[in-house]
């Protein structure tokens, strides 16, 4: 990820059909007082009595377009239709396929996905060495995968058979994390990996998923929260309707923290959308101008 992906608030992080922006006076001009005063005199009468007529179309048609609770206008019937109940596959299981949302609180600092009060329960060293880290030295910067349960701030997909679930991620490398759901367990001694090993079990619709076997390379967040390769995650997916994902995330390293401590996070469905290609590659030539810390965790400038 480069300084400029960081620099990207979630909200706009992607214009995927485009996005212009004319600069501020482009088209502005000056005019003498004189000017100003001719032009109102010709053009102020029938510029009333235009904007008259067009707000009262307006009214009519604003009132004849259904609406989103939110106030959001609704070009057509399509995006109701979908915003119904999860849709389930042949065996009767909730069905996650689709691309979905980041969520900005599993990029930047995990800190914000703790309930409302809670801290993250760090060792010193690990509280010390967050601290100490800078943003060039981040492994997603040079182009490695994020792990678990970091995210990117681009859209991800999930695909779902009945024997496995994989999450289909378009930044960073374009990777992929594997869940089994064909009822294996861990190995004894799993080999360290950036995604883990991933078992998967169902309690009524809520799919939890178990992993063990990660390395201890990749970062928790842009923060720099650090974990151990004693790094045990358990997370709980629900897709309580058709559009909105919800997931709780349990971390437990007690080489790094104290206790376990568990994040809540969630995801909206992406009508319409594809994943992107996205080329990162090692040997990042940005990382000279990723001065400091970012500044989007409580760690910055303290």
């Amino acid at each position: 990820m480069t300084p400029a992906d960081m620099e990207l608030d979630l909200a706009t992080t992607r214009s995927r059909k485009g996005l212009v922006q004319v600069p501020e006076g482009r088209h502005s001009y000056a005019r003498s007082t004189t000017e100003e005063a001719a032009l109102s005199k010709r053009f102020t009468d029938p510029i009333v009595a235009s904007i008259a007529v067009t707000g009262i179309a307006l009214v009519a048609c604003l009132a004849a377009v259904p609406q989103e609770d939110d106030g959001r206008t609704r070009a057509n019937g399509t995006e109701k239709a979908r915003a119904g109940p999860a849709p389930r596959t042949a065996e009767g299981k909730v069905d996650f396929s689709g691309i979905w949302s980041a969520d900005r609180n599993f990029i930047y600092d995990i800190h914000d996905a703790l309930k409302e009060g809670e801290e993250l329960p760090l060792q010193p060293w690990a509280e010390k060495l967050a601290r100490e880290r800078m943003s060039k030295d981040d492994p997603e910067a040079q182009c490695l995968p994020t792990g678990v349960p970091r995210q990117a701030p681009y859209p991800w997909r999930i695909l779902q058979t009945g024997m496995h679930m994989f999450f289909l991620f378009e930044g960073n490398i374009h990777s992929y994390r594997q869940i089994f759901l064909d009822g294996r367990k861990h190995p004894e001694d799993p080999n360290p990996t950036w995604y883990g090993h991933s078992i998967g079990r169902w309690e009524g619709d809520t799919l939890v998923v178990d992993s063990v076997g990660f390395n201890d390379r990749f970062w928790f967040d842009f923060a720099g929260h650090p974990h151990t390769e004693r790094l045990h995650i358990i997370e709980r997916y629900r897709r309580r309707d058709f559009d909105h994902l919800d997931y709780e995330t349990t971390i437990e390293d007690p080489g790094a923290y104290t206790k376990p401590f568990t994040m809540y996070g969630y995801s909206t469905y992406q009508h319409g959308e594809e994943l992107m290609e996205y080329i990162c590659n090692e040997n990042n030539k940005d990382l000279l101008h990723i001065v400091g810390k970012d500044p989007r965790n409580r760690y910055f400038k303290k």
